[in-house]
């Protein structure tokens, strides 16, 4: 399959990209088959960022080749492909494993505040028993004292 992309040159943080037909498998900066254009991104946007060879590009699409969603955008503007920006409602949600970890996590703060609200109620309860348990005695123990006098 092939593919029109960008091929990246320049220096360090001076990008320079070369619009070229390549072999889908080839490495991006590798062996292509032919040179279709530039694109400059250190440029304004109104200044000649993107040149391209505009009969070689169409006659690499009706043999098949396939532009990247980049190339596209600049093809779109010669009025060679029609591009749509793209449409992923789904992008913004986690994966299945980390939807998995997030229900797992869930799971285990429940469990944790379930053991410690029974944990306070159990300790209030033996809080009260004792108390109930003793009020009776100290009853008990006032109506012997008067008893005995």
């Amino acid at each position: 399959m092939l593919k029109i992309r960008l091929s990246r040159g320049g220096s360090k943080k001076r990008p320079y990209y070369t619009i070229v037909v390549a072999n889908a498998t080839a490495p991006r900066d590798g062996k292509f088959i032919e040179k279709v254009g530039t694109y400059n991104p250190m440029l304004p946007k109104d200044a000649q960022r993107v040149t391209l060879k505009v009969e070689r590009i169409a006659e690499w699409l009706k043999k098949g080749a396939q532009p990247t969603d980049r190339v596209a955008r600049f093809l779109s503007q010669e009025g060679l492909v029609k591009w749509e920006h793209g449409n992923n409602p789904q992008k913004a949600q986690p994966g299945k494993k980390a939807q998995e970890r997030a229900a797992e996590r869930a799971q285990r703060e429940a469990d944790r505040l379930e053991a410690e609200a029974a944990a306070k109620a159990e300790a209030e309860a033996a809080a009260a028993a004792p108390a109930a348990e003793e009020a009776p005695a100290e009853e008990a123990a006032a109506e012997e004292a008067p008893a005995s006098e």
